[in-house]
């Protein structure tokens, strides 16, 4: 057998034994009575016998509720419609609020210039603090708190004590313009919004007193803002916001709240905890509702099933609070593992940060995005050979497809026994639909199983499930994270057309997939930018995996471009500085498109550009810069972390002909 075909990972006996999938399965299989006797038979079951199975979930990670309730799942069969737990009350921040003693909850980072600790004891007297505060203010079950913040401690304390109460937390990154933070809260209407005086980036400080202000001016709803000084002091930042609406800081808000035991509010499993928000890049965006039980439960499967999250681990993901992973990685406290906070680059003071981090933090899970590993591998950053990272065990990937030769830059660069897993899900779920297993073997290039209790399934064009072939990744039975529904959706058709109007009664996830031999998953990209020449449907992956590999290419984005009655392909390059475009630069990438993809993917047209446009998540956007090119508006741009970037892709003379 060639070294291609054997797996690039695979768990030791030890640990597989130690893992807590296997805990599970061993308790599953004598709880119910039958015959469970690998990971396959596991995921067969969990989605054959949901009932069974999220009872068995609430149970092994110890769900703290008044009651769970005799009911399990109700209208099964209908997608949407199917309500899990319906009969449960409780309460999410009590669940994450476990422990009250020393040891660490919180460490936090911001590039070179803070560093600080939270004990649990300390995070727990602030929730309780806050949660007395925003009582106080009239924040009841319902009530929005938006959050306008960098990656903080206070952050993850704010949208605890939130929870606490029952009101629902939803945030936007400081990164954000004011408009771009208008489109989401203004949909809302919060009753406090959280702020920071500023953020780090790039070893510089950031001001946002000014757009705090402008966002609190346009939110009729606020009663309160409460700004958190960051990188100002404190008194200095009291002196600055006298004019701001309703504007304290942090300290003057909970100035002679003594700390004390939380009320929690025990609720119903699918009363509402998060307000996430689609892109935005077509219109304003969507405001998608996740509840509290569905949340939980799918988070807690995640980390303590898929990554093997134990109590007194060191969880970190590299992510803003303009992204779903923030919200995934808060709910790392209720397997009482200590989460790891950065706030600023990736790459300052050096490429080495975040390794820097790990290394100095006993780091055991590192979540980063494909862009980052690529870049890394790109600077020929080698962790294996500069930083002690004894105790990672878990590398997590996502926000795009990871190429194969990124596993190979994780297990040659950083570690080689590590669980390098590649995941896909997004906000739509707040939580993942592929995942890692921490019993399994890797493969290059694949992600490595299917979620737990996640009926995946790849379809092709008639709706028919496939193996070994590309198609439409669905889901064809209800889980609990999903979406209660849209903000002022009152009748659900918005939430109905966004995933269920492709195929009926099953969720279409709009990511193009493939189910490999393996049992592994590939993504290919996103169905809606998928190339159709010749009526060939091609994945942006494929080209990208390429494209990105030449040294000279920084980064590229490819479309479709309509073209005499067909589609021609249409490739994006940004080089490295002080490179240009020749002909033999083209004439490389083409052939190696030729040689390792078909010539159906080669594109017809290779221009060079100044940036790529990407949202604030990192995420590169398609499907305006299509839009671009074919001279259609572009609807929002304050969902783009760089707009201005689209203005290179403009009546180029080199799509003319």
């Amino acid at each position: 057998m060639s070294p291609i075909e054997e797996p690039l990972w695979m768990p030791s006996a030890e640990r597989v034994a130690a893992a807590d999938v296997t805990a599970f399965r061993v308790e599953a299989a004598r709880r119910w009575r039958i015959a469970l006797d690998d990971y396959d038979a596991l995921y067969a079951w969990s989605v054959s016998a949901p009932e069974q199975f999220w009872i068995s979930v609430w149970e092994f990670c110890g769900v703290i509720a008044e009651t769970r309730g005799d009911r399990v799942l109700v209208d099964g069969d209908r997608m949407p419609g199917a309500c899990f737990f319906p009969d449960a009350r409780l309460n999410y921040a009590e669940n994450l609020l476990r422990r009250r003693d020393d040891g660490p909850a919180m460490v936090f980072r911001a590039e070179d210039k803070a560093s600080r600790r939270v004990s649990w004891r300390e995070l727990h007297d602030l929730v309780s603090r806050l949660a007395q505060a925003l009582t106080a203010l009239g924040v009841g079950p319902g009530d929005r708190v938006g959050g306008f913040l960098p990656n903080l401690p206070e952050a993850i304390a704010a949208m605890l004590a939130t929870a606490s109460l029952g009101g629902v937390w939803s945030s936007c990154s400081p990164d954000f313009g004011v408009q771009g933070v208008l489109d989401r809260f203004g949909q809302i209407a919060p009753k406090v919004l959280f702020a920071a005086d500023g953020y780090v980036y790039n070893g510089k400080n950031h001001d946002s007193l000014e757009r705090v202000g402008q966002i609190a001016d346009g939110l009729p709803s606020l009663v309160r803002t409460i700004i958190i000084p960051y990188t100002r002091d404190g008194a200095t930042v009291a002196g600055l916001i006298a004019g701001l609406k309703a504007a304290v800081t942090l300290e003057d808000a909970i100035a002679g709240v003594p700390a004390g035991a939380i009320a929690y509010a025990r609720l119903p499993f699918n009363h509402p905890l998060y307000v996430l928000y689609s892109s935005g890049t077509t219109g304003k965006p969507k405001c998608i509702v996740h509840g509290a039980g569905g949340t939980l439960l799918q988070h807690l499967k995640e980390h303590r099933l898929h990554c093997d999250v134990k109590p007194g681990d060191r969880l970190f993901y590299f992510t803003t609070l303009g992204w779903m992973m923030w919200n995934w990685l808060a709910s790392g406290l209720a397997s009482q593992a200590t989460l790891l906070l950065y706030d600023g680059s990736p790459f300052c003071p050096s490429g080495r940060v975040l390794f820097d981090f790990a290394e100095a933090e006993r780091m055991t899970h590192f979540g980063t995005s494909a862009k980052f590993l690529d870049a890394c591998a790109k600077h020929a950053i080698a962790p294996i050979g500069s930083h002690r990272l004894d105790d990672l065990r878990m590398l997590a990937s996502t926000g795009s497809p990871l190429v194969a030769e990124g596993f190979d830059y994780v297990y040659e660069r950083i570690k080689p026994d590590l669980q390098l897993a590649s995941i896909s899900g997004g906000t739509d779920i707040v939580s993942c639909f592929v995942l890692g297993n921490p019993v399994g073997p890797v493969w290059r290039g694949e992600i490595q199983c299917r979620g737990l209790g996640m009926a995946v399934q790849v379809f092709d064009d008639a709706g028919r499930p496939v193996v070994g072939a590309k198609g439409e990744l669905v889901c064809t039975r209800p889980f609990p994270s999903m979406p209660i529904g849209f903000w002022n959706d009152p009748d659900g058709s918005r939430y109905r057309a966004a995933y269920f109007e492709r195929f009926a009664n099953i969720w279409c996830h709009g990511d193009y997939a493939e189910i490999t031999g393996h049992g592994g998953i590939v993504i290919y990209g996103r169905s809606d930018a998928v190339l159709n020449p010749g009526g060939v449907r091609i994945g942006t992956a494929e080209i990208y995996r390429q494209v990105e590999q030449l040294p000279e290419i920084e980064e590229a984005i490819v479309i479709g471009q309509d073209w005499r009655a067909d589609v021609r392909v249409v490739l994006f390059v940004k080089l490295r500085p002080e490179l240009s475009l020749d002909d033999g630069l083209i004439e490389r990438i083409r052939t190696r498109i030729r040689a390792n993809c078909t010539p159906r993917h080669v594109p017809a047209k290779v221009i060079q550009v100044a940036d790529i446009p990407r949202t604030k998540s990192g995420k590169i956007v398609e499907l305006a810069v299509r839009d671009v090119v074919h001279g259609r508006a572009i609807k929002n741009r304050e969902a783009l972390a760089n707009p201005d970037a689209l203005e290179f892709y403009r009546d180029l003379a080199e799509l003319q002909g």
